[in-house]
């Protein structure tokens, strides 16, 4: 085999599930990435929200290379003292008394399913069984987050899918009354649709949602995998609303770029999960527990978390700016450094469009569908990082405009 390697490889050895960027990616330092050529580019698109701190953050890096001469792993046969210290740090910050780790947001929202379908069946029999979640959400790639996901696109060739499963409209206060009934396990709701388009929820639809699932005995899940710890301006998104769900899953972020997933719940609810009833070879490991817990005292601070808000602030003018000049958006939305540009009628459908000729002009971006532009960067991007990616993007709009 040769010591070089291409773009070329990935065809050659990869499954085809993914269709990555000619270029290769092989050096990170905060907000800036350098690919095989020594080209360096401008990274708005945080891994799709995951590198909360930019690449190589000192700090991380000092926490993993410390527990690396430590202890990387012993199973779940034993505790270890890096996932206690993660999960004291989590459930001292949150509405949760308890925590479940595993590798990533699927499984997170896999344990959130289950535990919600082993809660109600502990409380109120076998029969109170149905999970109804938003249209055009997404939980996961698992068989059972897909399906729990309300994009058909996810789940086609992959029948039988898991039974028991409805959807309603996402803000649709009215949608989710039909939908909810005795019958109801659990309600599942992400704060902002991240892949459905950058999509707020309404505050008073997530009130709502707390309400009727007091009066029909079922558990409110927010899905926080692509929301939580600091991206939109408080630690989780939940805190920003003000309506407290009884189950949590968070992943993404919460690594800074290791993976690690959690969900997060109340003592009452996390009794159902007794003694071999769940489980995960890796969750909780001494490496990804160390470096979260770094992650965590680091987002969780008054500076860190103002900063998200001034940053996404100045983020929104050189955007609206930007589309004063060539008209492509709509809009702009989302909540803190989410962001989601919502291309003009003019420009529907293009978004990937708009992602290749960013990266010509070396600035990472994101696509949220085919008609939203996403922005997911560091939590502490530099303020001239920003400058200088709007710079790029004017750029790469004006060439899209012009050859339009």
């Amino acid at each position: 085999m040769s010591n070089s390697i291409t773009r070329a490889d990935f065809d050659q050895v990869m499954v085809p599930n993914y269709g990555p960027a000619a270029f290769i990616p092989v050096k990170g330092l905060g907000s800036r990435v350098w690919d095989q050529d020594g080209r360096e580019f401008i990274d708005l698109a945080g891994g799709i929200a995951v590198n909360s701190l930019g690449h190589c953050h000192p700090q991380l890096v000092a926490a993993l290379t410390e527990q690396a001469g430590k202890l990387w792993h012993v199973s779940n046969v034993f505790t270890n003292e890096p996932v206690l210290k993660l999960a004291h740090a989590l459930t001292a910050a949150t509405f949760a008394d308890r925590a479940f780790f595993c590798n990533s947001g699927a499984e997170a929202n896999e344990a959130c399913f289950k535990l919600a379908r082993k809660y109600a069946a502990d409380h109120f029999g076998a029969d109170k069984n149905e999970i109804i979640s938003c249209k055009n959400s997404f939980h996961g790639r698992t068989l059972f987050t897909v399906s729990v996901g309300g994009q058909p696109k996810y789940t086609e060739g992959f029948a039988p899918v898991p039974a028991g499963i409805h959807h309603f409209e996402f803000n649709n206060i009215d949608s989710l009354k039909a939908a909810i009934s005795d019958r109801t396990c659990a309600v599942v709701i992400e704060p902002v649709q991240g892949e459905g388009g950058v999509l707020p929820a309404d505050k008073a639809f997530l009130q709502a949602a707390r309400e009727l699932c007091d009066q029909h005995n079922a558990l409110l899940i927010f899905d926080e995998v692509q929301t939580g710890v600091g991206r939109t301006g408080s630690l989780y998104a939940y805190q920003e609303y003000g309506v407290t769900p009884d189950i949590l899953s968070s992943a993404k972020a919460l690594g800074g770029g290791f993976p690690i997933g959690a969900m997060l719940t109340t003592d009452k609810i996390a009794k159902s999960f007794s003694v071999g009833t769940h489980g995960t070879t890796y969750g909780g490991n001494p490496l990804a527990s160390a470096v979260a817990l770094k992650v965590i005292e680091i987002v969780n601070t008054p500076e860190v978390l103002a900063g998200v808000r001034a940053k996404s602030q100045r983020l929104r003018d050189g955007l609206n700016a930007i589309n004063d000049k060539y008209k492509v958006f709509k809009g702009v939305r989302g909540m803190g450094l989410l962001l989601g540009c919502v291309l003009s009628d003019d420009f529907a459908g293009r978004a990937k469009d708009f992602i290749t000729a960013a990266a010509k002009h070396q600035l990472l971006l994101l696509v949220a569908g085919v008609n939203v532009v996403r922005l997911a960067p560091s939590l502490v991007v530099e303020e001239r990082d920003i400058d200088e990616a709007l710079q790029r993007f004017d750029a790469a709009v004006a060439e899209i405009v012009a050859a339009k």
